[in-house]
């Protein structure tokens, strides 16, 4: 008797990240992880990791950018992004959103 492997299913980290490769997707999730009302430390790094994770699998990850996030994931680390949340909440206080949407650059293509 032949054993047969049946194939396994991709994991959600793998899907997430393939995804995230279309500029809409990682805006949106973004944006979701910035209206969490009592957001985990680490939730919002972890979703510009995963953002940037679909840049480099896409080879489009600007050097620049790749700057931006080293400095920012530092910053992150040490206050888990409550400087970011706060300001949030603020402009949710003042009657206004926090939108994160793709902007016109051709990088993003």
């Amino acid at each position: 008797m032949k054993i047969v492997k049946a194939p396994t299913t991709r994991s959600y980290q793998d899907y997430l990240i393939s995804s995230l490769k279309a500029p809409e997707e990682a805006a949106a999730y973004i944006e979701a992880v910035l209206e969490e009302k009592n957001p985990e430390p680490s939730l919002l790094a972890s979703a510009l990791q995963d953002a940037i994770a679909a840049r480099v699998r896409s080879n489009n990850l600007s050097a620049e950018a790749q700057n931006y996030w080293e400095k920012l994931e530092e910053l992150l680390s040490a206050s888990g992004g409550a400087e970011i949340y706060t300001l949030v909440a603020l402009l949710d206080a003042l009657g206004f959103r926090l939108v994160v949407a793709v902007g016109q650059d051709d990088r993003l293509q």
